[in-house]
């Protein structure tokens, strides 16, 4: 099997970037940028638009129409009520015998079966 190693030169500059990372000079930035106060700037006035005037429409007038006539419904019959027949009772079910549990076989636990010996 190979096997690469980083080179020396790598080193200084992994120990340079490492000790960059933990300076203070950002925390001191987002420091100001949160003590910066933005000038305050007048709000522009913006004319007033003239409201636009519609001319009244007409109501369109509908003659009235008929109102259909239903008919009548004719009156519910009742309907009969039958008897409902009795079944004759089902007899017993014959008793089964019992049938023992099925268990799997168990592996020993200090081997692991999916590593194999032969090859």
């Amino acid at each position: 099997m190979a096997c690469r190693h980083f080179p020396i030169s790598i080193l200084p500059l992994m120990v340079i970037s490492m000790s960059l990372l933990n300076s203070q000079t950002i925390l001191v930035e987002a420091r100001q940028l949160l003590e910066v106060t933005l000038p305050e700037l007048p709000k522009p006035e913006l004319p007033e638009l003239p409201k636009p005037e519609f001319p009244e429409l007409p109501k369109p007038e509908f003659p009235e129409l008929p109102k259909p006539e239903l008919p009548k419904l004719p009156p519910l019959l009742e309907f009969p009520k039958f008897e409902v027949p009795k079944l004759p009772e089902l007899p017993p079910f014959p008793h089964l015998p019992e049938l023992p549990k099925p268990t799997l076989p168990t592996f020993p636990k200090d081997v692991n079966p999916s590593h194999s010996t032969s090859p």
